[in-house]
């Protein structure tokens, strides 16, 4: 055989082997994909799991493009009842940093020790660590639960709290990444400060506002602590109102001539329809889980500014 043909034989056996190597990577990766698993190479990015929606922009501001995150609950479930999936949990396995609520989420109740077992290896970062946690609302009763300790999990809703949470998210990323230290520090502060700029606008335009907000699901108790709002919730222990909270809720709209009422897009708004059709009012969604979180808030204040 001549020494052109060996050549050529060569380059033809190593072309197939390199062949096969590409096509067995993915057809692992498509695999992978198809079961709702990282792919293999996810280069030298940080994987970040947090619970909820507006926690997705809190670690993208402070991690930049040295995170992957994903989220557990989505956007449109209720966090009270919420399952994750295997390919979720598949991805709790390999990351690096877990940013919890920490503060009586009920998903974060059912599921943080399974999530927690699955990786033990992961930074748990409780973002709700420095918040003074209210009693929860959604009882109906204040002085119960205080006596019981069930505390608002709604922590984020507040652009105040949600400067406490980032500080702690940022922490968390320095823990695992030092040595970016100073790239974290500085996407940090720049999202700051747009936290300061929500807050002073939504300060201005809920100043004078004095008439009490009617909402379905009082998600937004420390949103109203802040801005000195009264805010009454017409769902309590999570379970759909009978027909005399309904008639309940038409004697405190009228009262005080309230003219928009609330529901949040994860339920049903048949209930403040009917409310709202016997006092003439409008129907206005806030979400309190949208993943947009400073354009999503500015657009609460505004909301809130019309009843």
């Amino acid at each position: 055989m001549t020494r052109i043909k060996k050549n050529r034989l060569a380059l033809v056996i190593i072309v197939i082997i390199i062949t096969g190597i590409v096509l067995g990577y993915l057809a692992v990766d498509r695999i992978n994909t198809e079961n709702g698993v990282n792919p293999i190479n996810t280069g030298d990015k940080i994987g970040v799991i947090v619970s909820i929606a507006p926690e997705v922009e809190f670690v993208k501001a402070v991690g930049g493009d040295k995170v992957d995150v994903t989220l557990m609950v989505p956007s449109t479930a209720d966090v009270h009842t919420y399952e994750p999936l295997p390919s979720q949990l598949s991805k709790v396995s390999s990351a690096r940093m877990y940013v919890m609520i920490g503060s009586q989420l009920e998903f974060e109740n059912n599921y943080m020790d399974k999530l927690r077992s699955s990786n033990p290896n992961m930074l748990v970062v409780n973002s709700s660590e420095g918040i003074e946690l209210i009693p929860s609302s959604e009882g109906g009763e204040t002085e119960e639960s205080h006596e019981h300790g069930i505390m608002d999990a709604h922590v984020w809703t507040s652009p105040r709290n949600a400067k406490i949470m980032v500080n702690n998210i940022y922490e968390g990323l320095v823990e695992v990444d030092p040595e970016n230290k100073e790239y974290y520090q500085k996407n940090r502060d720049e999202y700051l400060a747009k936290l300061d700029e929500l807050d002073r606008n939504t300060t201005e335009l809920l100043e004078n506002k004095t008439k009490p907000i009617l909402i379905y699901h009082p998600a937004f108790a420390y949103y109203a602590k802040d801005y000195n709002l009264t805010m009454i919730g017409v769902m309590i222990n999570d379970e759909e109102p009978l027909p005399q909270r309904i008639a309940m809720m038409v004697d405190i709209a009228q009262e005080n001539n309230i003219t928009v009422v609330y529901v949040e897009p994860q339920y049903d708004p048949k209930f403040m329809e009917t409310i709202a059709s016997q006092i003439g009012a409008q129907v206005l969604f806030v979400n309190p889980l949208d993943e947009n979180y400073l354009e999503n808030m500015k657009n609460v204040g505004i909301a809130f500014s019309k009843s």
